[in-house]
C-alpha cells in the first residue's frame, strides 16, 4: 500500500472554491491506498461540507491535489491542518 496526501488546490477563485467559507470542511487527508483513484474515492467518502454544494471536490484534480508520500526526502511536517477563528 502507498500513502497519499490530498489538499485543496491553492488560490481557487471563490466561484469554484468548495472550501469557502472554511467551517465544517476538511482541508487535508493522508490516506493509505493502492492508487490515487482509490485515495481520492476514500477522501470523497470522508469529506465534510466542501462536498455539499460543489460535489466531488476530492475526485476533481482541478480542485484538489493528490500526491504519493515518498519515504525519501527532507524531514518536516507531512500535514498541518489549522483553521483558526
Amino acid at each position: 500500500m502507498k500513502l497519499w496526501i490530498l489538499k485543496p488546490v491553492p488560490g481557487l477563485s471563490d466561484d469554484v472554491n468548495p472550501w469557502n467559507p472554511w467551517y465544517y470542511k476538511v482541508f487535508g487527508f493522508v490516506i493509505r491506498a493502492e492508487t490515487e483513484e482509490d485515495a481520492r474515492g476514500i477522501a470523497q467518502l470522508q469529506s465534510g461540507d466542501e462536498s455539499k454544494d460543489k460535489p466531488t471536490p476530492w475526485l476533481n484534480p482541478k480542485l484538489s491535489t493528490c500526491s504519493e508520500i515518498m519515504v525519501e526526502g527532507e524531514s518536516g511536517v507531512i500535514l498541518k491542518d489549522l483553521a483558526s477563528a
